[in-house]
Formats: structure tokens, C-alpha cells, sequence
């Protein structure tokens, strides 16, 4: 009995502990389990995660299902064609919506699904039964970027134009050489008289005493107001290009090779621009608005001011190098700046050269020569090497 007595709190110690132990092994099993299941949760196949919803009330050709060939959908020429412009200036060309077949093999179940459907607003101003009214075709432009889609629309296409091709071939006049007279022809003046063809001075001021696109506050002082000649046009539609490559000249590509120009956009580079402002000032036409979002560079450039109207096209622009779908080729560098905006020293009036001393005396100084959304950014090592290059100190 002593030793039985002697050997039990020995035994109850041992119980506990074993106890304990097996207590601990579950926790830990248990906790283990818990842990697994959640990294299970969190590495789950993207294959099972929930997938983002469709928005149907746009279209997108950026979408791999709508990556076919054109003619799946767009028919050349439109039916409507000859009404969509006026009769003396009408060509053949795409000016309408596909038809719904083009879009019932995929979507049926979303063309039938209410009273007005959402996929119907792509097209329809207000999708019913009883009202087939459409917005205009984004083609022709000028129809449609005053319609109340059009203004705020944007394009899934950037426009791939050789700008090399088409330099030594296209005079003033609007029309492009033939091929027996091409080779007769030298380079016409510092391709100026080329480059009138697709781009004149926008909106200008000419001989007016009004100066701004609209009317600047009185306390303006020294900020930016876009100015009238700020820049300069672009074609924005079919009625150039197919002046040459029509139906019946035969000069590849065709009004119907629509892949050949129209290429999907690549990124974006950011441009020295300001929506907030450009509410501000009331910029809202569209042609305006694009020209101004592709400011990579100086937002704040105006073309028509006298010093800049007087240079040629090609002190800023390597037209021969320009490829219109590659926003590196077409970006305006420092250099082009220097002859006149960066000298020696500040004293010597270089505007480059003051705002750089200015921004090293203050950090939140904001480069407003040239400059609307950049000019708070670091100051690139070009601008600086450019004030090295004119004979400076930094």
C-alpha cells in the first residue's frame, strides 16, 4: 500500500502531462489545418475566382472576341453613305453601325433580356421596341463629335500614317503625284508645303486683338489661358486619305483595308495636361481636346506665337522618322528648345536657366513657362545637360 501510495502522484503527473501533450498536438494540428485552408483560400486559381462583369453598354475592340477581320462586321461601303455627307462631297466609305447580326451570335442572350436592353445603348439613344433612333457613326467626325456620345467617346484606335511615304508626294495642292512624275521630283521645301496639306494653324487669332480661346479671368497675371494658335489640325476623318487611296485609283491600301491604319492603342504616355483646367477655361470641343491630351511635352506650346510660326516644321519635328503609332517618334525633345530658351547663364536670359535656379531655391517651385502638369515634376537630366551643352554651370 505505501508503495502504490508512494508511486500515484507519479502516475497523476504523468496522466497530465500525456494530457497536455495531446491537448497541444490538436491545437497545433488544428491550427495547422486552419492555417492551410486559408492559404488554399488565398492561392485559389484565378480560373476560380469571381470573374469582372461585362459592361455591355460599351463596345471595346480591345476584347479578343472582337479582334476579327473588319469585314465580319463592317460592311464597305455603308448603305447610308451618300446621305451622311452632302451630295457634292459624299464618297463611298463606312459610315453606319453593323447590322445585329454581327452581334446575335454572341450576345443573343443580352438582346433579349428586359424591355431596354443594355447592350442596345452601344448603338440606340434609347433602346426600345418603338424607337430605333442611333447616335451617329463615329464616322464621319463632324457629325459625330458634336453629338452628346460623341463628345465625351473615346477611340480604341491609334492611326498608323508613314509620314516617309507621303512627305515627297503630296503637294499644297492636296493631290499626290503620280508614279511616272515621282521620281522627277526632289524634296519638296523643308516638306512645309507637304505638311499644309493635313496641318494648319487651329482656331487662329491672325489680325484679331483677341488673343484666348475664351475669356481669361481679371486677375490672371502671369498664369496659363489657352490661347487662339495654340495648335495646329490634324485630319480627323476618311475625306483626306481618300482623296488618293479611293475605290477607283487603286493606290494600296484600299478604303476597305481598315487594318492597315487603324491600329489598336499601345499605353499612353502621359501628357502635360489638365482636365480640371481645360473644364476651367471651357474647352469642350473635341478636336480640342484630343490635340491637347497629346501633349507629351509642352502643354503650354502655341504654335502661332511669332517667334514659333516663323520656324520651319522641321527645327522641331523629324518627320521622315515619325511613325504615328509610336509616341517616342513623335515627342518634341529639349533640343529643339535650346537655340532660343537656354543659355550660358541666367543673366543671359535663358528661360530654362531661371526656372531651373528657381526650383533650386525652392522646391515647390512650378515651371509655368512651358509646363501645365509637369511643371511640379523633377527636372529631367535632358534639361539640365541642355544648360551644360549652351555653356552653364550647374
Amino acid at each position: 500500500m505505501l508503495i502504490r501510495s508512494a508511486n500515484r502522484p507519479v502516475k497523476s503527473r504523468l496522466i497530465l502531462v500525456s494530457l497536455l501533450f495531446l491537448l497541444a498536438v490538436g491545437i497545433f494540428t488544428s491550427g495547422t489545418d486552419i492555417s492551410n485552408t486559408i492559404l488554399a483560400q488565398t492561392r485559389r486559381p484565378a480560373a476560380t475566382r469571381t470573374p469582372v462583369k461585362p459592361k455591355y453598354s460599351e463596345f471595346s475592340h480591345d476584347i479578343k472576341a472582337h479582334q476579327n477581320d473588319c469585314s465580319t462586321c463592317h460592311t464597305f461601303p455603308s448603305a447610308n453613305w451618300e446621305k451622311v455627307r452632302p451630295a457634292d462631297s459624299a464618297f463611298p466609305d463606312i459610315t453606319d453601325y453593323p447590322k445585329h447580326e454581327s452581334c446575335l451570335n454572341c450576345h443573343r442572350q443580352q438582346f433579349f433580356r428586359g424591355a431596354q436592353p443594355t447592350i442596345c445603348a452601344i448603338c440606340h439613344t434609347n433602346p426600345s421596341p418603338r424607337d430605333s433612333t442611333r447616335h451617329p457613326f463615329p464616322n464621319p467626325r463632324e457629325i459625330f463629335d458634336v453629338s452628346e456620345k460623341g463628345k465625351t467617346a473615346t477611340t480604341d484606335f491609334d492611326i498608323n500614317f508613314p509620314h516617309d511615304k507621303h512627305i515627297e508626294i503630296v503637294s499644297s495642292s492636296g493631290a499626290a503625284k503620280s508614279a511616272f512624275r515621282y521620281a522627277s521630283f526632289g524634296r519638296l521645301r523643308q516638306n512645309e508645303d507637304s505638311c499644309k496639306v493635313c496641318h494648319t494653324t487651329l482656331q487662329p487669332q491672325g489680325d484679331s486683338d483677341v488673343e484666348f480661346i475664351t475669356n481669361p479671368p481679371k486677375d490672371l497675371g502671369d498664369g496659363f489661358w489657352l490661347k487662339k494658335g495654340t495648335f495646329k489640325s490634324v485630319p480627323n476623318g476618311h475625306t483626306s486619305c481618300f482623296t488618293c487611296h479611293s475605290v477607283d485609283s487603286g493606290l494600296s491600301p484600299a478604303p476597305m483595308d481598315c487594318a492597315v491604319c487603324h491600329k489598336l492603342k499601345a499605353a499612353v504616355p502621359m501628357s502635360d495636361f489638365s482636365a480640371a483646367l481645360a473644364t476651367k477655361i471651357g474647352i469642350n470641343d473635341r478636336v480640342t481636346l484630343d490635340l491637347w491630351r497629346r501633349r507629351d511635352s509642352s502643354g503650354a506650346f502655341r504654335h502661332e506665337f511669332a517667334s514659333h510660326a516663323d520656324l520651319s516644321c522641321s527645327t522641331c519635328h523629324n518627320v521622315e522618322t515619325m511613325v504615328t503609332t509610336d509616341a517616342a517618334t513623335k515627342r518634341v525633345g529639349i533640343a529643339s528648345c535650346s537655340m532660343c530658351h537656354v543659355t550660358a547663364t541666367e543673366d543671359d536670359g535663358g528661360v530654362l536657366n531661371y526656372e531651373v535656379a528657381a526650383r533650386r531655391k525652392d522646391k515647390a517651385f512650378r515651371c509655368s513657362k512651358c509646363h501645365l502638369e509637369f511643371g511640379g515634376k523633377p527636372i529631367p537630366p535632358s534639361h539640365l545637360k541642355a544648360i551644360v551643352d549652351a555653356g552653364g554651370k550647374l
